[in-house]
């Protein structure tokens, strides 16, 4: 594996990590819109106990996964930063609305009680921001952006509006709302009646990202070739722990096995982003950008590296400990 092969991986890291911790915080705000019955005010509290201590630390992946691209294959940065600039920039906004709304909602008067203006905002943007970030990576996926030259050949539209692309959208955040379903079904052992609401919204989540996946892959067949044919080459072995482990985890929903559930999903999206990693691989951009020839010069791929290393040193016992202090902290309550 060449250096520039270990910097891609460990981007695609950073990307598994942001999707599987704030893929969750994300889907909080699906379940927080979407609270109902008699404990819709517990159900917005506990996603907001949950959220709150960590959210903003779990975008700590994104602005590394963002500055590693930039510094490492800034030609990849560059390209896709003008070919997916319409999707990524609205995903960008709904991040932003999102945090500020739950900031302004959870130091407001009424804090995690009705549904209000900030709670709409606080869960539309968290259906937006992983529903254009999903088109963003069909678009790159099917081959759509093209570069020559090291130039974006292809329009603004390409890749991303596609019926495809729509549905790869929608099942990231099927997949955001279960994982967060999957994460609340274990912080709230303790109330077996609010537990029971998670999981009812996890059954429905399994069911909505499995016919997803199902008519995404019927899609990728008929309509995105070179997508087909990662998925089915390099990418097969993986392809097939992701169908096997999917009932797994709806295993561990109906037999109410929390911590169960909560890995066999993180486990899911982690083998659909490998599925399709290493189906793609060597390209950082099919089919024009390989790994290799986006990269930076070796001296700056060799220092990016070592850096990397000293400061995960740092930065990984960090974060276990802010997860495991801070956790179970609410700043609504």
């Amino acid at each position: 594996m060449s250096e520039a092969d270990a910097a891609a991986a460990l981007l695609w890291l950073s990307l598994t990590a942001y999707a599987v911790l704030a893929g969750a915080d994300f889907g909080g705000g699906v379940w927080d819109i979407f609270a109902s019955g008699p404990r819709r005010r517990a159900q917005r509290q506990a996603v907001a106990r949950a959220m709150g201590p960590v959210w903003e630390a779990n975008h700590v992946w994104l602005i590394f996964m963002i500055t590693g691209l930039f510094t490492v294959f800034p030609i990849a940065f560059g390209s896709l930063g003008l070919a997916l600039y319409v999707p990524m920039t609205i995903a960008l906004i709904g991040i932003v609305l999102r945090g500020a709304a739950f900031a302004f909602r959870a130091h407001g008067r009424d804090a995690v009680g009705p549904l209000s203006p900030w709670g709409i905002v606080f869960g539309g943007s968290s259906v937006v921001a992983p529903f254009f970030l999903g088109t963003a990576a069909a678009a790159v996926a099917s081959g759509a952006i093209r570069i020559t030259g090291g130039s974006v050949v292809s329009g603004f539209g390409a890749g991303w509006s596609t019926p495809f692309a729509v549905v790869v959208g929608l099942l990231a955040v099927a997949l955001c709302a279960y994982l967060a379903a999957a994460y609340l079904m274990v912080e709230t052992e303790d109330d077996p009646a609010l537990q029971s609401d998670f999981r009812r919204r996890a059954v429905i989540a399994s069911a909505v990202s499995g016919v997803l996946a199902l008519l995404g892959l019927w899609l990728a067949y008929t309509q995105t070739p070179r997508v087909w044919s990662d998925l089915t080459g390099n990418g097969l072995v993986l392809l097939l722990l992701a169908l096997i482990n999917g009932p797994i985890a709806l295993w561990g929903v109906w037999r109410l096995h929390p911590r169960v559930t909560r890995i066999a999903v993180a486990a899911q999206v982690t083998l659909v982003l490998w599925a399709w990693a290493v189906g793609q691989w060597p390209y950082l951009v099919p089919p024009d950008l390989t790994i290799s020839d986006a990269a930076a010069p070796a001296a700056t791929v060799g220092a990016w590296l070592a850096v990397i290393a000293v400061g995960m040193l740092l930065v990984i016992p960090s974060l276990g400990v802010l997860f495991r202090v801070f956790k179970a902290r609410n700043p609504a309550a």
